[in-house]
């Protein structure tokens, strides 16, 4: 093809992380729905450390069609950065951000590019169903946007995912961020903006399986937690205030009971006081040192990611 990618209306950014079996056909689907839509455009694609081909299969793409960027980053950085990666090559007036799994379908580009013609800022893709979605990742899920709402000061929609499409203004103030440990969705609540929601039937993944583990799931959820809010720390604190002020009346009512000469049956109470106060100071020093250790990673100013590779390298050396 003979199209340039001189000043793109539209911009496409995928991170990826061994999805060789999807490109090819993600890539055909995305330019049809882009033909439609009639505007210039780039697809931009960030291999997070993938160990198949997938950077070697996005580089044929680049060949075949210059309106292709390929970034192979050094490792695997997480999805959270490659998303940031891709977004600070994006040269479009519109950003749009997808996975590559066909869990976030090509033709929904199209509506919220119709929002963004609306006056939107930003328009956030909400998952009313996942097909072949588990029982416990449902539940933890739901769980999980429960607790962050109720510990953070500003709400977080539930089962939102990172497919969005955002303008080159709040593409611009999203990445005057400078957090290492991410959670963009917050972040990107967290700007303002005029901001719409869509929502959206998940399909079942197309090939391979979630490259988001428990760990993975985990992580991110702390990064989310922590982030936005600082409520765990206060809930350490006056949760063990209250320990303390139980434990002095505890201990006054055992210094009247001694003098009164009546033996107080302890081994069970006690037991039971010294596994609750030791189980709650071990859980307050692993919520403090979550937050030390983020201050401390945030404290070393490292770049978030490497490039190792870049389409078009091979013609400039």
């Amino acid at each position: 093809m003979s199209a340039t990618k001189a000043n793109p209306h539209l911009s496409i950014v995928i991170p990826l992380y061994n999805e060789e079996n999807n490109l090819e056909e993600l890539y055909e689907e995305l330019v049809a729905v882009l033909k439609t839509m009639g505007k210039s455009y780039e697809i931009v694609f960030i291999d997070d450390g993938s160990r198949d081909k997938s950077f070697e299969i996005v580089r044929k793409l680049y060949n075949h069609d210059k309106r292709i960027t390929g970034l192979s980053l050094s490792r695997n950085f997480g999805h959270q950065v490659a998303l940031v990666a891709g977004m600070e090559y994006a040269s479009g007036d519109v950003v749009v951000m997808m996975d590559a799994d066909f869990q976030h379908p090509p033709e929904l580009i199209t509506l919220l590019y119709q929002k963004y013609s609306e006056g939107f800022d930003i328009v956030n893709t909400r998952r009313v169903e996942t097909e072949g979605i588990r029982i416990f990742k449902r539940l933890t899920s739901w769980l999980y946007y429960k607790l962050i709402n109720f510990l953070s000061d500003m709400k977080i929609e539930a089962s939102s995912s990172d497919f969005r499409l955002m303008n080159r203004r709040s593409v611009d103030a999203f990445l005057r961020f400078q957090e290492r440990n991410r959670f963009n969705r917050g972040l990107i609540t967290w700007m303002g903006f005029k901001q719409e929601i869509v929502e959206y039937k998940a399909p079942t993944r197309l090939r391979g399986r979630s490259k988001y583990t428990l760990r993975k799931m985990m992580s991110l959820g702390l990064d989310g937690i922590t982030s936005f809010s600082s409520k765990p720390l206060r809930i350490s604190f006056y949760t063990g205030l209250f320990i303390f002020l139980a434990g002095i009346a505890y201990a006054v009512f055992a210094i009247i009971n001694h003098f009164r000469g009546m033996n107080i049956p302890g081994w069970t109470s006690t037991i039971l006081i010294i596994l609750l106060v030791g189980g709650f100071q071990l859980l307050s020093l692993g919520i403090i040192g979550e937050y030390i250790a983020r201050i401390y990673s945030e404290s070393k100013s490292r770049p978030i990611y490497f490039l190792k590779d870049k389409t078009g390298n091979e013609n400039e050396n």
